[in-house]
Formats: structure tokens, C-alpha cells, sequence
């Protein structure tokens, strides 16, 4: 769910442009969630601030299998998609499910973090300290 949730809305869209047949339990909706942080990833919680959000369920005509989505930001089509994909990995066609749809979010999500990772890497400032002669 995390995968589908971090997809790029267009990206997941073009690796499933037609969905199944599919009834709605509850429409997408776009609301806010608040987000909560830690100083150093070890203090104490505090509220950071709002982020939007889209829910979504749908039920599978065949086969009833329920799927849920919430993704960040205000693309309802985002979250229906999301929501089959995740009734569906329910469902006998979740192997080729995986390898056609999950696998290239994977691919891709983790080609993202790398380049993220490069640029971050190329501002990086090593500091040394140099030996002074009276600290001997």
C-alpha cells in the first residue's frame, strides 16, 4: 500500500489504464491528516502540520474482494486506482499483478530515491580538523 501510495499518479495510470469492473463503498474523499514529527527521530512527538489526503474503497464485482487506498494530495483517480490494485492483490491475478504493475513502481520509486540520494551527495562538505602544532 505504501508502494501505491508513493507511485507517481501518472505512472500508476499508464501501467493500469483500464480497471475491472468495480463497485464503490466509499467514494474518493478529500480530507487532511495531521502529521506528527520527532527532533532527531528519538524526542518527543509534536504536531508538524496538515497534509491532504484521498480515501477511497471499492469492492470487486468478481470475486468480492474489498480494497482500501489513501494516498497524499487531492487526486481522487489516484486513490480509486490504488484501491483495486489493492483488491485485486486479493485475488488469483496478484502475481501478474505484481510483475506488471508493483514491480515498475519498485523500479522506479527506487531510481527516484537514488538520484535524490546523488544530488544530496554532491553538496556534501567533508570538515577535518587540522593538527595544531600546540596540542602536542
Amino acid at each position: 500500500m505504501g508502494l501505491l501510495a508513493r507511485a507517481r499518479p501518472g505512472a500508476l495510470a499508464a501501467l493500469m489504464p483500464e480497471l475491472p469492473d468495480h463497485v464503490t463503498l466509499r467514494p474518493a474523499e478529500i480530507g487532511a491528516v495531521m502529521v506528527r514529527g520527532r527532533i532527531g527521530a528519538v524526542g518527543a512527538p509534536f504536531n508538524l502540520g496538515e497534509m491532504s489526503v484521498v480515501r477511497c474503497s471499492v469492492r470487486l464485482v468478481a470475486g468480492d474482494a474489498v480494497g482500501h487506498a489513501y494516498v497524499q494530495g487531492r487526486d481522487r483517480d489516484h486513490a480509486r486506482r490504488a484501491a483495486v490494485v489493492d483488491a485485486l492483490m486479493q485475488t488469483d491475478r496478484a502475481g501478474n499483478l505484481r510483475a506488471q504493475v508493483l514491480d515498475p513502481l519498485a523500479a522506479a520509486e527506487t531510481e527516484r530515491r537514488g538520484l535524490r540520494a546523488e544530488k544530496a551527495a554532491a553538496t556534501r562538505v567533508d570538515f577535518f580538523t587540522l593538527v595544531r602544532g600546540e596540542n602536542t
